[in-house]
């Protein structure tokens, strides 16, 4: 009996392993079944910058082609988010031009970024960025969930639409909205630059849902909805603002077109800040300021000509001089005006229009001094010194209004300090509008009016005193004599006390010959009126022959091969004989060469010989005296004649 009961026991526990054994199977079978879901890699193209997606950790497929130095790259291992985020993975070396997956992580602000040339791409420096991020091979870390889909500091995705620049300011979360936060990691031996983003929400026209998103910031340029009241009111700051109703708009088009205030005949340029940092209610704040500038001046053709160039990381002409000639159709246009964004590149964009604005073409009149006013959020992201040295070398008058300048916190940040005043025509102030806020701007309207509409006062104009190359040709032949030669000078000294002198004004230089030829001094090498004054009086008499061929070849090659291409060359010779070479071919030569000659004859020079020097008609350019004692009557001849010449040709 016992026997069966153990029997049984045994077959129940067999039976029961056997069971268990089969499920154990059965759920290993069907485990092989369940397919994981497949994650999948998202897409960008080579334009999309690190800042625009707000995901602080993502993996994403970049496509072949990246390397082109057009998607701009700052920074070297670590990159500002404002860099191409392909772009920089090539840069790295994690990619090559064919493409790939990457791994992004978005890491803290830095204190400055290098530029390097590194895998075919040539990443470039900045002084300081909100956000950064590295970039590494494109392998999933263990127990990271990566997103599918990437969010956007915008509704617009740039992988939807490729090459697309959308904007968006950093909001708060207020009632009614909602806003992601980037969590950013520090980076090792690096330093913490503005982790938190903080700003007022964006005003709305109407009532309606209000969204919020996030763009990086440059710590050079500050976030400008910070610490700022929401006084944003339809109807009430609009028209404190200078905002014109579109029923005074509505009447303003039934009234007769004018021909323009001839008392103001500029032609203007306005340089425009559409850069990120600036924000759509600024921009429109400044559109609205362009406008009430344009009715203030009166535009038409006898009068001011206004056209716009907007710049952000690149400057582009809105319309020239000649699209729109009066005030009315002007505001239209200028209404129209879309945000660009970007960096604030004012250095770029006044080069821009020294090179491409001020032309025939784009409606320049010549006769009309030529004044470009440039606008600018806080302070330019780019060197401005150089770019605007070059523009008053071609005549342009340059105004600088600056809103919301850095505090003294601020300060550190700007690339360029004083660059208003590096910038402008002269550092009275004249030239230089500081504007507190941007709900400030409206009262400069007409005290900047006053300024470009006083053409007297446009001292980067071309003038006949401000915008030559003088070279001095002066004989030392024994001949003159020591006491002659210090009247020569001096004779030299009076004509350039009458020109303006400066780098970028009108320059001077001088050499002595008799057989041989010496270089007293260069046109680079003294800038002021005291200098040039004090550098003739230490002129040396040489004494010897009188080679006046000779001279002005040298003085071609020594002096005017280095004068500036946008200045008139001017040569002013003086000597007291016939030269013992000859002076037909070295004054043709020099004449072709678009050198103006001046003959300046003294005692026995030959009057054939100063005709044939001097530049056509010879009347207007050769001149002769008995003595050199009298040789300071010949100074306002020269001066008028040299005016009379330069005025009879287009100013700019």
């Amino acid at each position: 009996m016992g026997i069966v009961v153990l029997t049984m026991k045994a077959s129940v526990i067999e039976v029961f392993l056997v069971l268990l054994v089969t499920g154990i199977h059965s759920n290993k079978e069907m485990t092989k079944k369940i397919k994981r879901p497949k994650f999948n890699v998202p897409q960008i193209n080579c334009d999309v910058k690190a800042g625009k997606i707000i995901n602080p950790e993502f993996i994403v497929k970049c496509p072949a082609g990246c390397q082109d130095p057009r998607y701009h790259v700052y920074g070297t291992d670590v990159y500002a988010s404002y860099s191409s985020v392909c772009g920089a993975a090539v840069h790295s070396g994690v990619l090559d031009n064919s493409g790939g997956k990457i791994l992004v992580q978005k890491v803290a602000g830095q204190s400055s970024y290098k530029g390097s040339y590194s895998n075919g791409v040539r990443s470039l420096s900045l002084p300081r960025w909100r956000e950064s991020f590295v970039v590494s091979e494109g392998k999933p870390q263990k127990g990271v969930t990566y997103p599918s889909t990437l969010t956007y500091s915008s509704s617009k995705s740039p992988a939807a639409k490729a090459g697309e620049t959308t904007k968006a300011d950093h909001s708060p979360s207020v009632p009614g909205t909602t806003a992601q936060l980037v969590t950013l990691m520090q980076v090792p031996g690096t330093t913490m630059v503005g982790a938190t983003h903080t700003t007022l929400p964006k005003p709305s026209p109407s009532a309606g849902s209000t969204s919020s998103s996030l763009i990086p910031q440059p710590v050079g340029q500050r976030s400008r909805e910070l610490g700022e009241p929401d006084l944003w009111k339809p109807g009430s700051v609009l028209l404190d603002a200078g905002f014109v109703p579109k029923e005074e708009l509505s009447t303003q088009s039934l009234e007769p077109v004018s021909q323009g205030d001839p008392n103001c005949k500029i032609d203007l340029s306005f340089l425009i800040d559409g850069s990120s940092s600036v924000g759509k209610r600024r921009f429109r704040i400044q559109k609205q300021f362009l406008a009430d500038v344009a009715q203030a001046l009166d535009v038409g053709p006898a009068g001011p000509l206004m056209g716009v160039v907007q710049y952000g990381d690149n400057p582009a002409t809105q319309f020239n001089l000649k699209t729109h000639t009066n005030s009315q159709d002007l505001k239209t246009a200028i209404e129209k005006i879309t945000q660009r964004g970007g960096l604030s590149n004012a250095g770029r964009a006044i080069s821009f229009v020294t090179k491409n604005f001020f032309s025939k073409s784009n409606g320049n009149r010549g006769g009309a001094p030529n004044v470009a006013v440039v606008m600018v959020d806080g302070w330019p992201t780019d060197k401005v010194e150089e770019a605007s040295r070059f523009a008053r070398e071609s005549g342009i008058n340059i105004f600088f209004i600056t809103i919301e300048g850095a505090t003294e916190n601020e300060k550190q940040y700007v690339l360029e300090p004083n660059f208003a005043n590096k910038a402008v025509c002269r550092t009275n102030g004249f030239y230089s509008l500081n504007v507190q806020n941007w709900f400030g701007l409206h009262k400069t309207v007409q005290p900047l009016v006053k300024r470009v509409c006083d053409v007297d006062r446009l001292a980067c104009s071309k003038t006949c005193l401000n915008s030559a190359d003088i070279g001095f040709v002066i004989d030392g032949s024994s001949s003159v004599g020591t006491s002659n030669f210090r009247t020569v000078l001096q004779f030299v000294a009076n004509l350039s006390k009458e020109f303006e002198i400066s780098d970028t004004d009108t320059r001077i230089g001088a050499m002595q010959y008799t057989y041989e030829q010496r270089l007293e001094f260069g046109f680079e090498e003294h800038s002021s009126k005291a200098d040039i004054l004090n550098a003739i009086k230490k002129v040396g008499y040489w004494s010897g022959g009188t080679s006046t061929g000779a001279a002005i070849n040298y003085a071609l090659e020594q002096l005017f091969k280095k004068s500036k291409p946008n200045k008139r060359k001017l040569m002013i010779l003086i000597t007291d004989g016939r030269s013992y070479d000859d002076v037909r071919i070295p004054s043709t030569v020099a004449h072709h060469k678009g050198v103006i000659t001046y003959a300046i004859g003294v005692a026995w020079a030959a009057q054939d010989e100063l005709e044939v020097i001097a530049t056509h008609p010879a009347r207007d350019h050769a001149f002769f005296v008995d003595e050199f004692d009298y040789l300071y009557k010949l100074v306002p001849q020269v001066i008028q004649n040299i005016c009379t010449e330069f005025n009879s040709q287009p100013r700019n």
